[in-house]
């Protein structure tokens, strides 16, 4: 654990259902949206998104859109502390929001009982770059980061979504978090507010943290369409 202080120090990790120990002052409101893939045509919600983008000077930069596809700009590579308790795979195909794949995470609670307690992962560009190398993105002109998610469950908690936050030689000019949030097990937006924030130099491009102290007992989720906009 020592490791991981060291290496993410300046880093604001804690996610809503499943917290990192290290909770940040600089969290900003929760926007969801309560449409449902059974309510509203995922197609349909995507394309009027894509439509009032055009609109602006900032088109839409995914972290996340399908397993494989040209539009990812960031890397899952970052697992914190260390990656034991977590089951990961960026290709799960039944019943995503939209497109073929989406994420699906299975943090094991009774293997980090005897642990860290806490698990996350980083979205990082290049791969496992913790402020040590050149990388990241100028996304200047993005006014919010969204995603869609949802729990197995329901009542599964992410302590902290965190956008930038990566220090070292080569650190993110800015940093922006949300949480917790307490995930339904319906389909639903959440929205991460970056006005006014320099996002000029961004290589953590997005990153989810947890802990066992607020799932007591199971914490499997599902993310999908992670994108700057």
């Amino acid at each position: 654990m020592r490791y991981f202080l060291i290496v993410l120090a300046g880093v604001s990790l804690s996610l809503s259902g499943c917290e990192n120990p290290k909770h940040s002052s600089e969290s900003s409101s929760i926007t969801s949206h309560n449409e449902t893939v059974g309510q509203v045509d995922a197609s349909t919600v995507l394309a009027k998104e894509n439509e009032a983008a055009a609109k602006t000077d900032f088109k839409p930069f995914y972290v996340y859109s399908d397993v494989g596809s040209r539009d990812n700009h960031y890397v899952p590579s970052g697992f914190m502390p260390n990656g034991e308790c977590l089951t990961f795979t960026d290709k799960h195909a039944l019943g995503c929001y939209a497109d073929k794949t989406c994420i699906k995470i299975d943090y094991d609670v009774e293997c980090s009982r005897f642990n860290q307690k806490w698990a996350g992962i980083y979205w990082l560009n290049p791969p496992n770059n913790w402020g040590n190398k050149k990388g990241g993105f100028d996304l200047t002109g993005a006014s919010k980061l969204t995603f869609w998610a949802k729990g197995e469950k329901g009542g599964e908690q992410i302590q902290e979504v965190t956008i930038g936050g990566i220090t070292g030689n080569y650190p993110d000019s800015d940093t922006a978090v949300i949480g917790p949030i307490i995930l339904t097990d319906q389909w639903k937006k959440y929205t991460i507010d970056l006005r006014g924030k320099d996002l000029s130099y961004i290589s953590g491009g997005f990153a989810w943290t947890t802990s066992e102290d607020v799932n007591p007992s199971s914490c499997v989720f599902y993310i999908d369409e992670i994108r700057f906009e």
